[in-house]
C-alpha cells in the first residue's frame, strides 16, 4: 500500500509526528516550524486509519484557526471533516453546556454576557451597595472576578478565602467577594453566563456530575488542542479530566511564544505537561520554513537567555539573508519618520507591495508617530486589533474639548463632553437642549449660555452654568497658553488624565499611555523648530484635522500593517519593523519586578523578531517626550542579547566616540562586556545629546545679528556651527551642522539657540 499523499510534504518530524496516533503526545512547534499542517493532517491521518470524526475534539484559540484547519482537513478527507468537534475552548464548551445546562441549573437557552453585559451588571451592583464607583471601577472588578474564575475559584470559594480579602483589603477594594456573590447571583437569576463562565461551569458540569463526565471521555476519544502554552488553570483541568480515559492527547505549542499571563495563562501548563503523562512522546519542529537563517540564528541568541524553557534548536535551510538593521533615532516622533522613509526607499528600490511591510511595537500608543510620518509620505495602512490613534475614545474626548475651546458653534464636540466626565447634565437635559436650539435656530452653545431662560432645563441650569464657566476660562488661556500647555491644562481640570490614571487594567493604562502620548506629540509640535507653522491650538487641530481626514475604508488590502506584538502572534510578513525597542517600554517597567515577567517580555521580543520572513529592523530613541519634559532613553538590554554577527548599524545608528574612531571597535564594544550596548549609547550621548526642556539654565538669546560659522548652542540638539542663513537680509531660516547630530534646518523664529 502507497503512503499518502500528505504524509510526502511532510519533514522526518513532521511526520512522525503525525503518524504517532496513539498515547499523550507533545509537539513542541518552533516559529514557523509548519505547526498548522502537522496539525491538519494529523487530524486527517486519523480519520484516513478508521477514527470515527465524531470522536474528535480539537481545541484552538480563534474561530479563524478553526475554520482554516476544517477546510484544509476536508480537502483531504472530504466531508467527513465537518463531524470533527472542532473551535475555540468557548464556543466547544458552549455546546457542551447546551446540551447539559439542566444539570447545573440552567436554561437550555442561557444569554451569553460579554463584556459590556458584565460591566453594565458589576456598575449596578456597586451602586445599589453604596459603594463608591471610582473605586470600584467595572474593569477592575471584572478583570478580579475573571482571574478567580480561570483559576477555579467560585464566589462562595472566594468569600471564604482570608488571603484573597486581605489582598483586595490593601488595594482599598476589600468589598470585590460581596460584589462577586451578587454578580453570579444575577447571572445564574438571568440565566446568563459571561466568557469565563463557560470554562468555569464546563469544569463544574465534569467535576461534580460524574456520568457527564463519563459520557464525554468516551465520546472524545482522541483530544488535540493548539497553542497549548496559552491556556489557563480551568482549561488545563478540563483537558485533564476529558483524557484521563484514553490518554489520547496531543497538544502542540511553543513555551517560547508563551506570551498570555495577563489573560491567566500559566506557561506552566506546557513545562510540566511530561509530569501529568510520564510516558509522553515529545516531537521537536524545529525546522524553520518562514526566516533567514540570520532571523533565525538572532532569535535563538536572545531566547536562550530564558532559564524556564524547553530546550530546541531552530534552525533553516532558507538563504542567509540580510542582517538585521538597527536604527537609532534622537525622538520617538524621528523614530516614526526614519521608519517611513525606510519602507518608502525600499519600495521604490525593490519593487515591494504596502502589505509586504509590517510595523510592531509594545502599546497600542506607540502608533501615533508612526501613523503621522506614513500619512505624511502617502504610504497607506491598517491599524490591525485597534482603531487609528485618533479614533480612540479617549484621544476623540479631549480633541472634543480642544475644538469646543476653537469653535463654540462645534455642536458634536459640545455633545460629545458637556457629560464627561460626568457632571450631571444627563441625556434628557441634553435632548431638551437639542429641541429648543432646533426650535430657534440656534447652535448648543447658543442655547447653553443662556441655560437659566429656558424652563425645560432649569433643573440643571446650575450644573450647565458651570460648565460654559470651565469652558470659557479654557478659551481665555487660549491668548496665554501654547497648544500643549492648554491641553494639559484642560486634562488636568477636567479630570481625564486622574481619571484614567486610577483604572489600573490593562485596558485603563492603555488608554492612559495614549493619553499621556497625544500631549506629548502636543508638546513636541510646539518645540518643533523645522516646523513653519504657528504654535497655537488652532494651528495643531487644522493639522489633525488633516491628518485624521482619510478617505473611507476600502477594499485595497495593499496596505502597511500596524499592530502590537501580542496582535502580530501567528502572522508572518516579508519585512518587519520592530519599534520603541528601549528599557522601561521594551522590556515594560512593569515586568522588571522578576525573572518570569522579564522572560515573558523576552518571548514577547522573541515573537517580534519571528514575524520576518526577510528583513528584520529594531528601531529605538535616544529620547522622549513624557509629560512635556524629553526624557533620555536607554537601548532596550534585547537589542544587546543579539549576537554581534547578526546586526548592521544604520548611518544615524553609529554615532563613535572618540575611543571607538581611535581602535575602530564594534558600536557594541566587547561581547563579554555586560549592557554593552546602554553603556556606549550613554557614554556617546550624555554631555550633548539631550538638553531636555527641563534644563533650568538653558535662555536661549536673540540672535537677530547671526553670521555664518558662528557657533551656537540649541536646547535639544547641542552645539553646532551656521553654515548657511536664508535670506542674508531678515533671515528666517538657519541650516546648522550639530556636532552629534549633524545638518539641521531650523525657522529661526522658533529656534532656541544661544551663542557658544
Amino acid at each position: 500500500m502507497s503512503e499518502p499523499h500528505y504524509l510526502k510534504e511532510l519533514n522526518p518530524e513532521q511526520k512522525a509526528a503525525v503518524i504517532q496516533t496513539d498515547g499523550p503526545i507533545m509537539i513542541v512547534a518552533g516559529a514557523g516550524s509548519g505547526k498548522t499542517r502537522v496539525l491538519t493532517y494529523r487530524i486527517a491521518h486519523l480519520i484516513a486509519s478508521g477514527v470515527d470524526p465524531f470522536n474528535i475534539l480539537s481545541l484552538t484559540f480563534t474561530n479563524k484557526a478553526a475554520r482554516e484547519m476544517r477546510n484544509r482537513i476536508e480537502k483531504v478527507v472530504g466531508l467527513e471533516a465537518r463531524n470533527i468537534w472542532m473551535g475555540t475552548f468557548h464556543s466547544v464548551f458552549a455546546k457542551i453546556l447546551r446540551i447539559e445546562a439542566d444539570k447545573i441549573g440552567y436554561p437550555q437557552n442561557f444569554t451569553i454576557y460579554d463584556s459590556d453585559d458584565s460591566k453594565s451588571l458589576i456598575k449596578s451592583i456597586v451602586k445599589e451597595m453604596n459603594l463608591d464607583d471610582k473605586i470600584y471601577k467595572p474593569n477592575a472588578v471584572l478583570s478580579r472576578i475573571s482571574n478567580a474564575k480561570n483559576n477555579l475559584i467560585q464566589a462562595h470559594v472566594y468569600q471564604n478565602q482570608p488571603d484573597l480579602i486581605a489582598y483586595d483589603e490593601t488595594t482599598g477594594k476589600g468589598k470585590i467577594h460581596a460584589i462577586y456573590t451578587e454578580y453570579a447571583k444575577r447571572c445564574f437569576r438571568s440565566g446568563a453566563m459571561d466568557f469565563d463562565d463557560l470554562l468555569l461551569n464546563t469544569f463544574k458540569l465534569l467535576n461534580n456530575f460524574p456520568d457527564v463526565l463519563h459520557k464525554y471521555q468516551h465520546k472524545f476519544k482522541y483530544v488535540m488542542v493548539d497553542e497549548y502554552q496559552d491556556t489557563n488553570h480551568c482549561q488545563y483541568m478540563i483537558i485533564k479530566k476529558l483524557a484521563s480515559v484514553f490518554e489520547n492527547i496531543c497538544v502542540v505549542g511553543d513555551d517560547a511564544q508563551s506570551i498570555y499571563s495577563f489573560r491567566g495563562a500559566t506557561i506552566k501548563n506546557i513545562l510540566n505537561f511530561e509530569k501529568d503523562y510520564p510516558d509522553l512522546s515529545i516531537f521537536k519542529l524545529e525546522q524553520n520554513y518562514r526566516s533567514t537563517e540570520t532571523i533565525v540564528n538572532a532569535a535563538n541568541s536572545v531566547i536562550a537567555k530564558n532559564q524556564d524553557q524547553i530546550k530546541k534548536k531552530v534552525w533553516t535551510e532558507n538563504t542567509t539573508g540580510n542582517k538585521i538593521k538597527i536604527i537609532r533615532a534622537v525622538t520617538d516622533n524621528e523614530e516614526g519618520k526614519m521608519i517611513a522613509q525606510n519602507i518608502f526607499e525600499t519600495k521604490m528600490s525593490e519593487q515591494k507591495m504596502n502589505s509586504d511591510f509590517a510595523i510592531l511595537y509594545r502599546t497600542n500608543s506607540q502608533s501615533r508617530s508612526l501613523e503621522e510620518a506614513l500619512r505624511k509620505l502617502n504610504i497607506p495602512y491598517r491599524i490591525y486589533g485597534g482603531m487609528s490613534f485618533y479614533q480612540r475614545k479617549e484621544i476623540k474626548d479631549i480633541l472634543a474639548y480642544l475644538r469646543l475651546i476653537i469653535n463654540q458653534a462645534d455642536s458634536e464636540a459640545l455633545k460629545r463632553i458637556i457629560n464627561y466626565p460626568a457632571r450631571g447634565i444627563g441625556k434628557t437635559s441634553l435632548d431638551r437642549i437639542g429641541v429648543i436650539a432646533s426650535n430657534e435656530d440656534k447652535t448648543l452653545w447658543e442655547v447653553i449660555l443662556n441655560a437659566e431662560n429656558y424652563p425645560q432645563i432649569k433643573g440643571a441650569s446650575k450644573k450647565i452654568k458651570n460648565f460654559v464657566e470651565m469652558i470659557q476660562s479654557f478659551i481665555k488661556h487660549t491668548s496665554q497658553q501654547n497648544a500643549y500647555e492648554i491641553a494639559m491644562h484642560v486634562a488636568r481640570t477636567t479630570n481625564l488624565l486622574k481619571m484614567l490614571n486610577e483604572d489600573k487594567t490593562i485596558e485603563g493604562i492603555n488608554k492612559y499611555e495614549n493619553m499621556v502620548e497625544l500631549l506629548n506629540g502636543l508638546k513636541e509640535f510646539v518645540e518643533d523648530d523645522t516646523n513653519e507653522s504657528e504654535k497655537d491650538l488652532g494651528s495643531y487641530m487644522q493639522d489633525i484635522a488633516l491628518l485624521t481626514d482619510s478617505d473611507k475604508e476600502d477594499d485595497d488590502n495593499d496596505r502597511v500593517s500596524l499592530m502590537t506584538i501580542h496582535q502580530s502572534k501567528g502572522l508572518e510578513f516579508s519585512k518587519v519593523y520592530v519599534s520603541g525597542l528601549e528599557e522601561n517600554l521594551f522590556p515594560s517597567q512593569m515586568a522588571l519586578a522578576n525573572r518570569s515577567e522579564l522572560e515573558e517580555e523576552r518571548r514577547l521580543f522573541y515573537v517580534a523578531i519571528t514575524r520576518a520572513k526577510q528583513n528584520l529592523a529594531l528601531s529605538f530613541a535616544t529620547s522622549r517626550f513624557r509629560f512635556g519634559n524629553l526624557l533620555p532613553c536607554e537601548p532596550s538590554r534585547f537589542i544587546d542579547e543579539i549576537d554581534n554577527e547578526f546586526l548592521e548599524f544604520t548611518k544615524s545608528t553609529v554615532v563613535k566616540s572618540k575611543e571607538s574612531r581611535n581602535s575602530n571597535s564594534s558600536f557594541f564594544g566587547k561581547r563579554d562586556e555586560p549592557s554593552s550596548l546602554k553603556r556606549t549609547i550613554a557614554r556617546q550621548n550624555k554631555p550633548k545629546m539631550l538638553r531636555p526642556p527641563a534644563t533650568e539654565n538653558f535662555v536661549a538669546e536673540d540672535l537677530s545679528n547671526i553670521s555664518i560659522e558662528m557657533k551656537i548652542e540649541h536646547q535639544r540638539f547641542g552645539f553646532g556651527t551656521i553654515k548657511k542663513i536664508e535670506p542674508i537680509k531678515n533671515p528666517e531660516k538657519v541650516t546648522i551642522i550639530f556636532d552629534d547630530f549633524g545638518e539641521k534646518t531650523l525657522v529661526l523664529k522658533f529656534a532656541k539657540l544661544r551663542r557658544a
